[in-house]
């Protein structure tokens, strides 16, 4: 009985080795969080990976001060407790302690600041050398996109059922109709101006480290430069009424090439949907 159970554990103990090995996998692809994941969505930016370094900076540096925190406590608790030290001290400050713990903290969050703005002034400024530019217009709950230069629209951008995500091979809640994803090329600059027709939502790739607000009224304006090929989800980032939970966004970073030919394919059904119809035909 006893053998029968521990197989039966060990077996149970590979299968979930086996499902979180398969989350890794998916996770090193990069396009969406899975089950388990605890680190930051892989970057498909430089932008990302800039995250990514200043998370692994402060990440070191707030290890460093729990440690040396933790070691005080324990010190004072065995030193200067009323068994080792019956006869208690009878100064009550220290300029020397009370100048170090001052400038320390300064110099740590001069470490801190310095990268930060650095990254919000990167993330926020548009470079001048924009290739494609998109419009990103929030409603109750989906998006819609422009491409003004391109003279392409994509009218609605709604939520895959579970069934029509599974037969596409993509995420529940995160892929969206076949044929409405945003189509952008690799390795190029593109600028999204974000809006919305109702309530506050908000744009957001995690893997891209993008995330801006779509107000009504305003225009909001984001960049972000793919290194890699591959789709991309993310969702509405606030919250904005009952299905807020179902608005998801999905980027399908493409080579130029295949772009040039989703751009004509788009521009031919929208000539052949606007076509005017001839009398005999009706």
């Amino acid at each position: 009985m006893r053998a029968s159970m521990r197989i039966g554990m060990t077996s149970v103990a590979a299968l979930a080795a086996a499902v979180i090995g398969a989350g890794t996998a998916l996770a090193v692809e990069g396009s969406y969080a899975v089950p388990r994941q605890i680190d930051l969505m892989p970057a498909a930016t430089a932008h990302m990976q800039e995250i990514h370094n200043f998370h692994n900076l402060l990440l070191v540096i707030i290890t460093v001060i729990s440690a040396f925190v933790l070691g005080l406590l324990l010190w004072v608790m065995v030193r200067y407790n009323a068994r080792a030290n019956p006869k208690p001290a009878t100064w009550s400050h220290n300029t020397l302690i009370e100048v170090i713990w001052t400038i320390v903290p300064v110099v740590i969050l001069g470490l801190i600041v310095v990268p930060s703005f650095r990254l919000l002034y990167a993330g926020e400024v548009i470079p001048p050398n924009v290739d494609l530019t998109v419009k990103a217009i929030g409603h109750q709950w989906n998006w819609s996109y422009e491409y003004p230069d391109q003279e392409v629209e994509i009218d609605v951008a709604d939520m895959a059922t579970n069934e029509e995500a599974a037969a596409q091979g993509e995420p529940r809640l995160l892929a969206v109709k076949e044929g409405q994803k945003v189509v952008v090329p690799v390795n190029k600059v593109v600028r999204v101006i974000v809006t919305s027709t109702d309530v506050i939502h908000s744009w957001t790739i995690p893997a891209f480290g993008v995330k801006i607000d779509a107000v009504p009224g305003k225009l909001n304006e984001i960049w972000f430069k793919v290194e890699r090929e591959g789709v991309f989800y993310g969702q509405c980032s606030e919250l904005c009424g009952a299905r807020h939970a179902f608005m998801p966004i999905a980027v399908e970073v493409v080579s130029q090439e295949r772009f040039d030919q989703w751009v004509a394919e788009k521009k031919s059904s929208a000539q052949a949907d606007h076509a005017p119809t001839s009398f005999a035909s009706r």
